[in-house]
């Protein structure tokens, strides 16, 4: 039997650090002077830091100089990161550890395959730092989702090749992304969204473990 690897994005996968993006977008648009609303906010689904800043600029149609741009990036981030500073394992979603137990067990490799660049941190919080075998983050990436750059650098650091590997997503970038490294896409949440993904689940809970042992076959 080949050998297979899991591949699992952060945000909205493993523990939902979605609302404290919004949180901090928000309270940067407040003080520019509009409102962003939980709409608007879905634009921003597996999107750079960058882009999300041009997209909420868009929105309120405030103008600014390179300098007020990458200030604004980087408060953002400062009040996102004072967010997760909070963190801790009620934060995980249900049944991730289940399912990551279970891999675990069958000695199969993980990794993360995230667009965040505080992933690690997050982990550790969290306390699940110790189930990843690779970690791939928006520090060792250059290209956003739908490129499959990050999952294609988490196969090849697992060792496994791309067609074995099972990708676990709940952005339609990041589904496009793993299709695009010709991997097994696992959509994680509202199926009417991702429906370009192999296989659908609203959460974990929905996961069997025949289901997981199907993937290992």
């Amino acid at each position: 039997m080949e050998k297979k690897g899991f591949i699992f994005d952060l945000d909205g996968v493993i523990v939902d650090t979605a609302k404290y993006h919004y949180l901090a977008w928000k309270k940067l648009a407040n003080e520019l002077g509009f409102d962003f609303t939980l709409e608007q906010n879905e634009l921003f689904k597996g999107v750079s830091r960058k882009r999300c800043l041009e997209i909420l600029l868009e929105i309120g149609k405030v103008n600014a100089s390179r300098e007020q741009f990458d200030r604004w990036m980087v408060e953002k981030n400062k009040d996102y990161l004072d967010y997760i500073e909070k963190m801790d394992a009620s934060e995980i979603l249900p049944d991730v550890p289940r399912v990551l137990e279970f891999l675990k067990n069958k000695k199969v490799p993980i990794a993360l395959g995230s667009a965040s660049k505080n992933a690690r941190p997050i982990l550790e919080k969290v306390g699940l730092l110790p189930f990843f075998d690779v970690i791939v983050d928006g520090n060792n990436v250059t290209k956003a989702k739908p490129d499959p750059e990050v999952f294609l650098i988490a196969a090849s650091n697992l060792q496994v090749v791309p067609q074995n590997c099972v990708v676990f997503e709940d952005a339609v970038a990041g589904i496009k992304a793993a299709n695009n490294a010709i991997m097994t896409s696992i959509g994680i949440g509202d199926s009417n969204t991702l429906t370009e993904a192999n296989y659908n689940f609203n959460d974990f809970t929905e996961m069997t473990d025949d289901f997981l042992n199907s993937l290992l076959q």
